[in-house]
């Protein structure tokens, strides 16, 4: 019976869903208005990333995008192009045209530690290939 029990615990375990991080990405304006940081992103995702000086990369975990006149359109707008830092855990986007005064952007935060489990999948909850994602807005 302790067998059963314990095999009983083991199971229930393994099959648990996994516990979400608490990380929350925040957005810091640079005072000139010229770039972006972005704080909070997983420190291993970072530290990996970190070593790679694709833009297309960086583009995929934190895009910045220009928001549009109706909103409904917000997931059909080009990518704005820029460069990516990394200083500490602190990422600084600074885009190839400056941002316009008034105008209002959008990062897009791709929840990679959000992911769908199998139950979200039998429950229809989720679809293949999908991945979850906040949008962060700002002004400068």
């Amino acid at each position: 019976m302790k067998i059963f029990c314990l095999f009983l615990l083991i199971l229930l375990t393994a099959c648990s869903r996994p516990q979400p991080s608490t990380s929350r990405i925040s957005l810091l304006l640079s005072p000139n208005h010229r770039s972006v940081q972005f704080n909070g992103l997983d420190k291993l995702v970072i530290g990996e990333l970190s070593r790679d000086t694709n833009t297309k990369v960086w583009q995929s975990l934190v895009p910045v995008y220009a928001m549009p006149a109706d909103t409904d359109l917000k997931s059909y707008q080009p990518i704005q192009p820029g460069r990516y830092e990394v200083k500490d855990s602190i990422i600084t986007f600074t885009p190839d045209t400056p941002f316009v005064k008034g105008k209002t952007y959008f990062v897009r935060n791709y929840q990679l530690d959000a992911a769908n489990h199998l139950s979200d999948y039998i429950r229809g909850g989720a679809k293949v290939g999908s991945r979850k994602y906040i949008d962060l807005i700002f002004k400068p």
